[in-house]
């Protein structure tokens, strides 16, 4: 059976509810992965999606900060969440579907603005972050699995605007390229996305500050869809749904989206 998944950094799911029903109206994926909804799980505004048959959703959250959640039209039962790097913070739930597939929804730290973990505390947390996901896909090797989320990692020279300007740019240095290569090499993960669309520069993020963004169009692919080795070949009909970093009260992230044959 195919199903349609999509990740969409939201920040914050009660301000943004309205553009998260047009998603669901408009696009209709199976399954909707947000991340960032800077809300406790018992006020994200469950009936709206429910009214359109999202009846099932695993989330964490906490007040104001961070926050993770899956919304799905099929049953869909929670397996669990990791506190990587000791962090306490609301940045990973998993729930795996009747077909037996697992789905993780990771908000990885953005890491401020210094990529310098002596001179920057948030860089030196987002590192140890990605460390222990490696550690953990080591240990417990991931199998008939899709990995999605805010990365806040942008690996290729063409998931943003300009390699040249951004190597020293915290989301494109060469030390968290690396360590995020590790990561997804650890669990055998494939990138979908650019397994469907392997040439050309893609992006899933523009920064607020831009005046016009789309003309400015500096834009970086921080959001990722990865699948186990096992069913990557089963994903197919990548895209970033562009249009929504233009609808109203947007989001600085745009949600990417995959189906697979499973």
């Amino acid at each position: 059976m195919p199903f349609t998944l999509a990740t969409w950094n939201i920040n914050s799911v009660r301000l943004r509810e309205p553009i998260v029903l047009k998603l669901l109206q408009e696009e209709a994926p199976d399954v909707l992965c947000l991340q960032e909804c800077k809300s406790p799980v018992e006020k994200i505004p469950t009936d709206g999606f429910a009214e359109l048959g999202y009846t099932h959703m695993v989330a964490r959250g906490q007040k104001g900060y961070n926050g993770v959640a899956i919304l799905s039209r099929l049953p869909m039962e929670e397996v669990g969440d990791k506190d990587f790097a000791g962090l306490g913070h609301a940045r990973h739930i998993a729930g795996r579907l009747e077909n037996g597939v697992t789905i993780h929804n990771f908000y990885v730290p953005a890491g401020g603005d210094i990529p310098d973990r002596e001179k920057n505390e948030k860089f030196g947390q987002k590192l140890d972050y990605l460390t222990d996901m490696r550690d953990w896909f080591n240990a417990e090797k991931p199998e008939k699995s899709i990995l999605v989320g805010d990365l806040n990692i942008a690996p290729r020279e063409d998931d943003v605007w300009s390699h040249k300007q951004l190597l020293k740019v915290v989301s494109h240095t060469p030390i968290e390229v690396e360590a995020l290569a590790e990561t997804q090499d650890a669990g055998g993960w494939v990138d979908i996305t650019r397994q469907d669309i392997p040439d050309g520069q893609l992006y899933s993020w523009w920064s607020y500050r831009a005046r016009d963004w789309d003309a400015a169009d500096k834009g970086r692919r921080l959001d990722h869809v990865w699948a186990t080795q096992d069913i990557s070949n089963a994903g197919h009909s990548s895209r970033v749904l562009r249009d929504a970093r233009g609808w109203e009260k947007p989001s600085d992230h745009a949600p990417v989206f995959a189906t697979f044959d499973l």
